[in-house]
């Protein structure tokens, strides 16, 4: 029953695991269902945190009330280590109510806020902030998978592209008609990602099947998204004629 259950853990938009967006209304029903029986909801936005989808966080874009967020990569760009937990003041009056009661809280450690890495978190979001990168993910992002769309959407070995924000993938399929995959030991999706990084694209082969997958910076440009399609393009058609 509910009370065996503390929290309810996902991300926006499921990421390493094939960049799959939720369908219309998905988390409003999940959301729901944890307000009834007072279950905490954990929004992983290790990956959509600080602008991704072209909202600040990717509970934004889906309209998610979590009561912890967890950040990370987004939060320095990966120029450093830096991670934290944003928590709701549903949580914080727990912890302050707990902290009267018991003493405070201790949740420091010997390698925590490292102050490099906590400048260049600063350094990062000032950065995010003066270049408009949220509004750029969204708008070039959602141009980047409309000309990806158009230039592989058709090919008879692309059963789907998709994604939100500044994030795409394209899966292949041997049959798209009846979504037959490739035989795993052919590896598809791997020979495609060689292939683009031979041409100074990096796209990366998704573990979970023939999926290439696509998280460029937050500044890339209309003309830059141009040249990772027309290259994409080239990749699968190159690969695909020899196999």
């Amino acid at each position: 029953g509910p009370d065996t259950v503390a929290a309810f853990i996902g991300e926006p938009i499921l990421g390493t695991g094939g960049i799959v967006p939720p369908p219309a209304g998905y988390w409003q029903k999940i959301q729901a269902v944890l307000n009834k029986y007072d279950v905490l909801l954990v929004a992983d936005e290790v990956v959509t945190g600080f602008g991704r989808l072209g909202t600040m966080f990717g509970s934004d874009h889906y309209g998610i009330k979590p009561d912890l967020i967890t950040i990370a990569k987004g939060l320095t760009s990966a120029y450093a280590p830096l991670s934290g937990v944003i928590v709701s003041d549903k949580v914080w009056q727990v912890l302050v109510k707990g902290s009267d009661k018991l003493g405070s809280l201790g949740h420091g450690w010997t390698y925590s806020a490292h102050p490099i890495c906590v400048a260049a978190g600063v350094a990062n979001l000032e950065l995010i902030d003066e270049m408009d990168l949220v509004r750029n993910a969204g708008e070039v992002g959602a141009y980047f998978r409309a000309e990806l769309a158009r230039a592989v959407g058709g090919h008879k070995n692309v059963g789907e592209v998709r994604g939100d924000g500044m994030l795409a993938a394209v899966e292949f399929v041997k049959d798209r008609d009846d979504r037959v995959f490739f035989d795993p030991a052919l590896k598809a999706g791997p020979q495609i990602a060689t292939a683009l990084a031979a041409s100074g694209v990096i796209g990366r082969a998704m573990p979970q099947g023939d999926i290439l997958g696509f998280a460029p910076p937050l500044c890339l440009t209309r003309e830059e998204a141009d040249i990772v399609v027309a290259k994409t393009a080239d990749a699968v058609n190159s690969v695909f004629a020899s196999i």
